[in-house]
């Protein structure tokens, strides 16, 4: 078992490395921002799991099995009873690398979270003293800034904010599919799909393909947005509002907030002039499927008995 779970997380790593060079998931980012989940907690649950699976081999009955009976054996042998099954370096050492990343990965996800969580407290407290509603574009908080900036703080409480530079640089269609676009961010909470990669890149951050994941997946959540805001306004319309930022020095999204524009500006907008076909429904429909079939390999390995 430790040597299909340890062939599961290098097909993962692997299949995230040819991911980044690809440029199908443009065609279908929901889709693909699916795929990359499924990749990365598989690679997490099989990394940890192929570790365990090798240093619990002793007990049987696969990894949820063997931790339980590893410490039921550790409470015996703290109680002079002894171990339940002979222990050597070997698995003693693999226990603990898997027992090490699998807390990691936890912890750094968690801080994460945290940290992300502050920051918007601590925004949302700052904008509560800066920022004015605008009859003009209900909903909307503004701030009395010259440069472009446009950005929403999801959460419980989610809020868009434009700057009232942005106000001065846009015509109404073009504020228009800014305001859809970051409506989209907080209605399908692109700041959740960020979070496990930011944390990964937090904890593994000599990894490239770690860092080209992040980068890959905050592509496609922004892109993911633009094809919402297509449904309010022109291609053309968003593609111009978005040279518009790109070419008036915005003011970057603080943390913890997402913003209208960011890197792999022309990426996006070379794709709405010039959009590409969209995969097939039966390709996304497969994707899906295989996304979520590998979402539940890594458990199901966990809990098989041999």
């Amino acid at each position: 078992m430790a040597a299909v779970l340890a062939a599961l997380a290098t097909a993962c790593a692997m299949g995230a490395w040819r991911l980044t060079l690809a440029r199908w998931p443009w065609r279908a980012p929901r889709a693909a921002i699916l795929l990359w989940q499924s990749l990365g907690v598989t690679w997490g649950l099989a990394s940890v799991g192929a570790l365990l699976s090798y240093a619990l081999q002793p007990y049987g009955g696969g990894v949820l099995y063997g931790l339980r009976a590893f410490a039921e054996s550790a409470v015996s042998f703290g109680m002079g009873y002894g171990l339940l099954s002979p222990y050597d370096l070997p698995r003693a050492g693999a226990l603990a690398a898997g027992l090490t990343l699998l807390a990691v990965l936890v912890v750094v996800l968690l801080l994460a979270g945290a940290q992300t969580l502050r920051a918007r407290r601590r925004h949302r407290v700052l904008l509560s003293l800066i920022a004015h509603d605008d009859p003009g574009i209900p909903g909307v908080r503004v701030v009395d800034h010259p440069k472009a900036a446009a950005y929403c703080l999801p959460g419980l409480r989610s809020e868009v904010v434009v700057s009232a530079g942005t106000l001065s640089l846009l015509d109404r269609d073009e504020l228009t599919a800014v305001l859809a676009h970051e409506a989209a961010h907080v209605r399908e909470r692109h700041d959740l799909v960020l979070l496990p990669f930011t944390a990964l890149k937090w904890a593994l951050p000599w990894l490239s393909v770690v860092r080209d994941a992040h980068s890959s997946v905050a592509l496609l959540v922004e892109m993911a947005a633009d094809d919402h805001a297509r449904r309010y306004c022109s291609p053309r319309r968003l593609a111009t509002a978005l040279l518009r930022f790109g070419t008036a020095g915005t003011v970057p999204a603080p943390h913890g907030a997402l913003g209208m524009a960011g890197e792999h500006v022309m990426a996006r907008v070379n794709r709405l002039i010039k959009p590409g076909a969209v995969l097939p429904r039966r390709c996304r429909y497969g994707l899906v499927t295989f996304s979520a079939l590998l979402f539940v390999s890594a458990p199901l390995l966990w809990i098989y008995p041999g």
